[in-house]
């Protein structure tokens, strides 16, 4: 079956009767399912947006942009992610604890604007990675269209560039508490960190990039192909990642990649 056939699929299993609400991020996968939600429903659809000490602020904006571009409805959802009991700790099952309250609140939010069924943006390459909230969006009943239909993230920005999406080019993105090691606690203060450090490297040109945190340590992660462009501002960077708060600056060599803080996990 070919990306179109595909996505022929996702919109009959999207025209079902009833509302829908689409837990929206604003990324790539995110974006399409929701514009194509959009097109098989109509304004029987809406985007519900965490607003959390996880999510950085430009990512906030951006959704926000893409719902006001497209007319689609948003639900603005400000959450507490560190009073979820054992997701401060930030223990390797952070991601399914989060997730499990975190959809548990987006279900209730779209139930009291009369949305019955939610629906989330794994693809179908989704299954690769270590994902323990997988398991909380199978608990909770949440809906993912996009890997019922077998669309792999290859094939969603190939259709999300013919439909015209500003997101399908978009780098992947994950939750600033993703960037800390597994059982380092998780601050308020810590993840503000991480995030006017990215934002700096993205003021710096570099679209994909990470700054992973080990205790006092910062660990940029760019792609390969520019970590040469990285070290031409090494010692401005540096300056201003220690202004943050941070004791040391290292560049990793290996470069960007998602999920590195899962390698070592067994």
């Amino acid at each position: 079956m070919n990306a179109e056939e595909k996505k022929s699929l996702l919109l009959r299993g999207l025209s079902e009767p009833g509302c829908l609400a689409v837990a929206f991020s604003g990324g790539t996968d995110s974006a399409f399912l929701l514009r194509c939600a959009q097109e098989a429903l109509g304004d029987r659809v809406c985007a519900i947006t965490a607003v959390s000490v996880f999510v950085p602020e430009r990512e906030i904006e951006e959704s926000r942009a893409f719902c006001e571009r497209f007319g689609i409805r948003q639900l603005l959802l400000p959450v507490d992610v560190l009073s979820i009991p054992g997701v401060k700790e930030n223990p390797a099952d952070r991601c399914y604890r989060c997730k499990r309250a975190l959809f548990g609140w987006m279900l209730e939010a779209a139930a009291a604007e009369g949305f019955d069924r939610l629906a989330d943006g794994s693809n179908a390459d989704d299954a690769g990675d270590y994902r323990p909230g997988m398991r909380a969006i199978a608990e909770l009943g949440v809906l993912s269209p996009l890997r019922e239909a077998g669309l792999t993230k290859a094939e969603i920005r190939t259709l999300s560039k013919q439909m015209g999406l500003p997101t399908w080019d978009k780098p992947s993105s994950a939750c600033l508490a993703s960037r800390i090691a597994y059982g380092e606690a998780l601050t308020e203060e810590g993840l503000g960190r991480i995030d006017r450090a990215e934002a700096l490297l993205h003021e710096s040109g570099f679209s994909r990039c990470r700054v992973r945190v080990h205790g006092e340590l910062a660990r940029i992660e760019v792609p390969p192909e520019e970590i040469g462009k990285c070290l031409g501002i090494r010692e401005g960077l540096n300056n201003e990642l220690k202004k943050l708060g941070f004791r040391y600056v290292t560049l990793d060599l290996q470069g960007y990649r998602t999920g590195s803080m899962n390698e070592t996990l067994t």
